[in-house]
């Protein structure tokens, strides 16, 4: 029952319903003994990633976590801490409300486990929250959890050249180009306005997808064959490179594209890694 009431959530809030070397000499080594311990880093503590049904008549929030996403503490905590940052909000947006002010506020976050291997575990986390105003706000964020390094895999880490951007910009613009041109002919409109919603929506793209790593940090990976990433996909949220009205966006960018670009350290990841060596 909590999690059927979790996933009518989940889709209200998408619609937007309301909302060591060797030592050199025997010396050396006998100051090496003499040397002041190190404390080894404290391994992270356990995270308990439980299920939230909360309601009131003020608010609603339902928090929805896949088996398995507790796996790995580090990773643990850094999903914990976002869907901790968003009751927030949504919480001192309830304690601003007036007293016996009418609204009904939420929040539906729901995690899911998009790859798991032993060197990827990724996760993706898709929901919404509405704190007011003439529609509520979509919450999109992906965690690429890299299980042997300890650490989530970064879009600068995985393509460290910044000039390389500008080629996986290029062909992500491209797609997204091409995509609203779909659109806009589905519609119908006349010629004067299908120009302005062109130079409008196109702007858009343009700019949220500049050739800086931080406009695509929602990556997951497209899983190919034995395990390894056939491309990857990049999602961007309504109003980075379109309006509200176009909703999630996103772009599946194929190995043979980014892998030129990869950090050769990542490039093992991708299954078309030994064509591009």
């Amino acid at each position: 029952m909590k999690r059927l009431l979790v996933s009518i959530l989940v889709v209200c809030a998408l619609a937007g319903c309301r909302r060591d070397a060797p030592t050199q000499d025997a010396s050396a080594a006998a100051g090496a003994a003499h040397a002041p311990e190190v404390p080894a880093e404290a391994a992270p503590q356990p995270v308990v990633l439980e299920d939230v049904v909360e309601t009131d008549p003020r608010y609603i929030i339902g928090i929805t976590w896949p088996d398995g996403a507790d796996r790995y503490p580090a990773l643990a905590a850094e999903l914990k801490a976002y869907a901790d940052s968003a009751r927030a909000e949504v919480m001192q947006a309830v304690e601003a409300l007036e007293p016996g002010a009418s609204a009904m506020y939420d929040l539906a976050l729901e995690f899911k486990v998009l790859a798991d291997t032993p060197e990827v575990f990724a996760v993706a986390a898709d929901g919404g929250t509405y704190t007011g105003g003439a529609h509520g706000r979509p919450l999109i964020a992906r965690f690429v959890w890299l299980p042997r390094e300890e650490r989530l895999l970064t879009p600068d880490a995985l393509v460290p050249d910044p000039d390389s951007w500008r080629e996986i910009s290029a062909y992500v613009r491209e797609q997204l180009h091409a995509a609203l041109s779909q659109r806009v002919d589905a519609d119908e409109l006349d010629p004067g306005e299908r120009a302005r919603v062109m130079r409008s929506a196109g702007r858009m793209i343009d700019e949220g997808t500049a050739p800086e790593p931080d406009n695509f940090a929602r990556f997951e990976p497209v899983t190919g064959s034995g395990g390894r990433f056939a491309g990857l996909r990049f999602v961007f949220p309504p109003y980075q490179v379109g309006p509200y009205s176009d909703g999630v966006q996103s772009v599946e960018v194929p190995a043979a594209v980014l892998l030129p670009h990869v950090a050769p350290a990542y490039r093992p990841l991708f299954s078309d890694a030994t064509a591009a060596q």
